[in-house]
Parts: structure tokens; sequence; C-alpha cells
């Protein structure tokens, strides 16, 4: 099984559809077509020769499920060879994953760079915990390829982005930004969760690590929580033999095969998803209370050019701003019937937040309403938004 999913990782232009759905036959395992859950914490060996062999491998060796599994380790390398990457770890959460890939690139004394619109958590590892041990942060406009030049120190180790992040929808030129940084001997680093590894290859643009969050997309169901980590073997080894060991962020046999069945049917959901997300995206465009509706694969975000240079498609997370405040669109959440409230995404059912305005518009009025276009039928959940929208104010706002 390692080597036919080694020949995957080598030979990963094969199609997603096809190579997330076909396995050879699995002789390992009287043929299943599900890999087994190993929901062991040790493994045993017959001599101590192939135990010594064995610890001294440990990036590779099932030893001790802190350190491997066979059923983790086999969705570490599907993940691996669909994202195009040589290596990959998987974490018990998303931010498991960003904490230890951060913490394995830094010491005190350096420096980081991190777009302002990044995941609230991490912003939060940044400022609050990093910042104990003499690690430094400037956040700039990630849009702005001279704003990250500009903050660019001597001691600068990492530049940390996130394209599209997942409030306003922001990119970042990822080729750009990777020239930029390999001139200063920095590494760079994306949480990649929203494309997913089917509509954006960040390897191919010259990046250093690829981030997820497994919650989303990839688990797909809405059950599991996880996060996997993505690179060159030197660099995930590297990071196998240290932070991950150490800090024992591991994902659970149990979790990685819930992940491996959401990974079944990815490219699948996200190509009915980016449609659906698209005609409600372009629905909300018409309705008089919305001032602007943030979504890369929409011809009017001002970055659709850059979306359409770096990724293959658009998943269904967008958001739109009104000036209506967040008071009245709460109400207005609450009469929905189709989406429900919740904060995460990537799962079956549709789901609505709302908060204020993004960095920059702190002194605008009005507030900002984060969509997620699950598996319903669009129309349905165009209706749903129609029904909703009945009680608020019919002006049109200035776009």
């Amino acid at each position: 099984m390692d080597a036919q999913t080694d020949d995957r990782t080598r030979n990963h232009v094969i199609d997603p559809s096809t190579q997330v759905a076909h396995d050879s036959h699995d002789e390992l395992h009287q043929g299943a077509v599900v890999m087994p859950i190993y929901q062991n914490s040790l493994f045993t060996f017959a001599t101590y020769e192939e135990f010594d062999r064995a610890s001294t491998d440990v990036s590779d060796s099932c030893v001790y499920t802190r350190g491997n599994n066979p059923t983790v380790r086999q969705l570490e390398m599907r993940l691996a060879a669909l994202q195009g990457g040589e290596k990959a770890r998987c974490f018990a959460s998303g931010m498991a994953a960003i904490s230890t890939a951060i913490l394995a690139n830094v010491r005190a004394g350096d420096h980081i760079i991190c777009i302002d619109q990044v995941y609230g958590p991490t912003r939060e590892l940044l400022t609050n915990f990093l910042t104990r041990y003499g690690v430094e942060t400037t956040f700039v406009d990630g849009a702005s390829l001279e704003a990250i030049q500009a903050a660019i120190r001597a001691n600068t180790k990492l530049v940390y982005l996130e394209s599209p992040t997942t409030m306003t929808f922001q990119l970042q030129d990822l080729s750009a930004c990777a020239r930029l940084v390999k001139s200063i001997g920095a590494v760079t680093m994306i949480d990649n969760t929203w494309a997913t590894p089917c509509l954006q290859n960040p390897f191919e643009h010259g990046i250093d690590f690829v981030l997820h969050s497994m919650s989303k997309y990839i688990g797909g169901h809405s059950d599991i929580i996880g996060g996997v980590l993505i690179g060159s073997a030197e660099n995930i080894n590297r990071i196998n033999a240290s932070e991950y060991l150490l800090l024992g962020g591991i994902m659970t046999p149990h979790s990685a095969s819930l992940a491996m069945r959401g990974l079944r049917t990815l490219p699948l959901r996200l190509e009915k998803q980016e449609q659906s997300g698209l005609t409600v995206a372009r629905h909300l465009e018409s309705l008089p209370f919305v001032r602007k509706v943030n979504h890369p694969g929409l011809a009017s975000h001002p970055q659709h050019e850059l979306a359409r240079r770096q990724m293959s498609g658009s998943s269904s997370l967008f958001s739109f701003e009104t000036d209506l405040p967040a008071e009245e669109m709460k109400a207005w959440a609450d009469r929905l019937e189709y989406f429900r409230i919740g904060v995460s995404w990537g799962g079956h059912e549709s789901l609505v937040t709302v908060g204020r305005l993004g960095p920059g518009y702190e002194s605008v009025p009005g507030s900002l309403v984060r969509l997620y276009v699950g598996l319903e039928k669009p129309q349905v959940l165009i209706e749903d938004i129609e029904q909703a929208s009945a009680k608020l104010p019919v002006e049109k706002t200035d776009k």
C-alpha cells in the first residue's frame, strides 16, 4: 500500500475525483475497500533487532500511536498526494497543526509577517502567546506585496498567508510572495482551507508549507476535528522529530478514518457547492440591502483575475456587506429556515453568522454577514433569503 500511495504522490496530476475514489486491491488487508482503523496505542515486534530498526526511523515506523499509526499514516499519504506535496502530518485540530508548524519555524528573537485578515485564533497565537517568548509579528495588508516587503526585517523568518481569507475573502499573490520571501531566506506558510487541495496548489507557486483544517471541506460531514500540515519530506521529518512528538497534538485513528471517508467525495461536493455558492452569491448582488458581496468567483471581486490565475475554482463560503446594523441582520438570520447559525463550515448544512465589518471599516456603519452554502438546492436557499429579507428596509444601498 505504501508503494502504491508513493506512486500517487509522484503522479499527483491524476484528476482529483479519480485519485480520491480509486485504490488498487489491498492485499495487506484482505481486499478491504476501506482502510481498517488501527485502534491501538502501541505496536510490538518479533525481534529486538526489528524494534531497534523501527525506533531509529520514527518518521515512518509504527512504534507508538503518538508517533505513527497506520490509519493516520494512510490519510497523510493521501492528503500529501492530493495536495501535491511530498509528506504530511495530521493533527488533532487545525490549530494544533498551525501552532506546531509556526513553533517549529521560529525561535526567540525572530520576526513573523502575517496578513491582517488571518483566522482569529492564529492571530491570537501570534499576538498573545508567541510574544511571551520573544517572537514578534507584524500584521500587513495581504493584498499588497509592497506592504509585505516593507515589513521585512533582518530577523524575519516566516511569512504566514491565508488565501482567500475567510471573512472578507481577500487573496494574496502566492507566486510573488514566495519569490520575495525566498529572496530573504525565510519560510512561507499558507492556510489553504477555503480552496482545499482540489482548487489551489500553493506548492506550484513556491510556498513551503500548506495547512488545512480538516474539520471543514475535507471531513465534509461536520463530525470530526482535525488539521494537516503538508510540505517537503525534509521539512515534515524535521517537525516530526521535534515539535510533533513533543507537543502531542495527534489525530486519532477514528478521526483519520472519518476524514478518509470525507475525502472520497470531496471533488464531487466541491463541484456542486461551487455552482450553488455562485448562484446564491449572484442573487445577493441584486438585493437592495446588500452593498457588496465578497466572493472571489464573482467578476465583481477586485481580485477576480488573480483568483482565476492561482485557483481552479471556488468553494461556497463567502460574505456580504450591508449598511444595516448587526442587530437587524441577526434578526434576519433568525428568520432563515435553511441556514443554521454556526461558526464552522464545509459540511452538508448551510450556515450563517453576522458580525462587524472587517479591518479598515471600523468607522463605517453596517455589518458583515458570512454565508456557507451546503448541499441544499440553491433555489431553496434563495427563496429562504427572500422570505427572511421581506421585513428589511427596501431602499437601494449605494454600491
